[in-house]
């Protein structure tokens, strides 16, 4: 089941908008001025799927929709009361509409209160990443800037933190879509990652901020640790069981030397690809090189059950030696212009080096920390669709135009083509970069204001 289509009304109070999903290009470009709404309509769809419902309450809105290829859509519904004697409250329902007539409803239980929260305020800063206290009740939201009260911070991560009550249990029908439907957000601010250094006890240690780029260095390095791993494993079982299946397994007649041959070459080459991305040592036992003029049954025996068994050892590697080559490929062209080289191994993840032109001969080795802010944003960018969204998400990029050169932003849409087929993905991304578009005004949807 996919999204073909959101839309939204009453969005600041304003606007109006529909948003149809690009089903067969599967990259759809929202544009329109400063204020209209593209980044909310992007987090109120990852809200939504992400179980992070106070974005429905601190986004004005009346009405969004979300509609799918099935016939079925879910419907979002905010309405406010308020009396002499409380505050304004507002009242959200999730509203399912199936292809069948039938409906489904959900409503969300009423903001939460300072009373409802389960320890210290003081405390607030230590639960919440890049929340930092600046007064009694005051906090600055370290990612966005933003200066929060104890009232915003509660309506902002009230699906973080750790209340008294619970939320109502979410209904069965509502869990098997969010099941089926899987949204990532990547936002414009995103260079900043947050790591915990709490200890096992409760609320101990504080959280720290780590540059994304680092943190998905060390994530690549662990990535690679653990197919390096499942390497490892599948050839100890293999080298086991190899004489047994010699002897056992006999040939195909069909089976000439020449391809025979052929084999053994493919194994070479995808040996040396997988060394080149850093995924297999130089120095491993090179027994690929077996070229034998003349080869024997038993020979041909041997080396077809080698072949079999080399084939099932490699093809651990084959998706993430594919997305690292992409990942690569798109780098190092982009780099380039700044004499920089990406490269890849198990301890450190991402490798760069600094080429020194026009000679070359000198190498400096970088920190991902020490690329550029718009090298740092592209870099987590592509990771982030690459390694972070499963197959078959709908993945929401906010700005991808930041800190990127005009050259770069000119590139970025036939790079998000080819991602997009290798991680089967659908794009959403909101820009307000004509260099972006380029030529490509058919997959676009402008967001307008109402008319007058």
């Amino acid at each position: 089941m996919r999204i073909q289509q959101i839309s939204v009304s009453g969005l600041f109070g304003i606007f109006d908008h529909v948003i149809p999903l690009n089903m067969d290009e599967r990259i759809t470009i929202i544009h329109g001025p400063n204020g209209f709404g593209k980044t909310a309509m992007l987090r109120m769809l990852n809200g939504f799927f992400n179980t992070q419902y106070s974005v429905f309450r601190t986004i004005p809105f009346s009405n969004f929709r979300v509609e799918f290829d099935n016939g079925s859509s879910v419907e979002i519904v905010k309405t406010s009361e308020k009396s002499e004697k409380t505050k304004k409250r507002d009242n959200i329902a999730f509203n399912l509409y199936t292809s069948n007539l039938e409906t489904e409803i959900f409503c969300l239980e009423p903001t939460k209160k300072y009373s409802d929260i389960d320890f210290p305020i003081s405390m607030l800063d230590d639960i919440i990443p890049g929340l930092e206290r600046v007064d009694t009740r005051k906090w600055i939201y370290l990612p966005s800037g933003e200066p929060l009260s104890l009232n915003e911070v509660i309506d902002r991560f009230e699906d973080i933190i750790p209340l008294k009550e619970k939320y109502r249990e979410e209904p069965e029908w509502l869990k098997i879509l969010k099941n089926n439907i899987h949204v990532r957000l990547i936002e414009s601010q995103r260079l900043l990652n947050f790591v915990s250094n709490r200890s096992s006890r409760s609320y101990e240690g504080t959280p720290s901020m780590l540059p994304t780029v680092s943190a998905y260095s060390n994530e690549l390095a662990q990535l690679i640790q653990s197919k390096l791993a499942e390497y490892g494993t599948t050839s100890q079982s293999l080298d086991r069981t190899f004489p047994a299946r010699v002897v056992q397994q006999h040939p195909s007649p069909d089976l000439t030397d020449e391809q025979l041959r052929h084999q053994l070459n493919e194994l070479e080459e995808t040996r040396s690809r997988l060394i080149e991305v850093g995924l297999l040592d130089k120095d491993e036992n090179s027994d690929f090189q077996i070229q034998p003029q003349a080869i024997d049954e038993s020979t041909k025996n041997i080396l077809s059950v080698y072949v079999e068994d080399v084939e099932k050892k490699l093809s651990v590697f084959d998706e993430i030696a594919s997305k690292i080559e992409l990942l690569r490929r798109i780098i190092n062209n982009k780099f380039a212009y700044s004499y920089k080289e990406m490269n890849f191994n198990k301890e450190k993840g991402f490798v760069f080096k600094t080429l020194y032109h026009p000679s070359y001969s000198n190498l400096e080795t970088l920190s991902p920390t020490d690329l550029s802010s718009g090298e740092q944003h592209e870099l987590v960018l592509l990771y982030e669709l690459l390694f972070k969204v499963k197959p078959g998400s709908l993945v929401l990029i906010d700005e991808p135009e930041l800190s990127l050169h005009v050259g770069w932003q000119v590139q970025f849409l036939k790079d998000l083509q080819e991602i997009t087929k290798l991680a089967d993905l659908d794009i959403l991304m909101a820009t307000h970069s004509p260099d972006i578009i380029q030529d490509r005004w058919d997959l676009t949807v402008e967001l307008k204001g109402p008319a007058k």
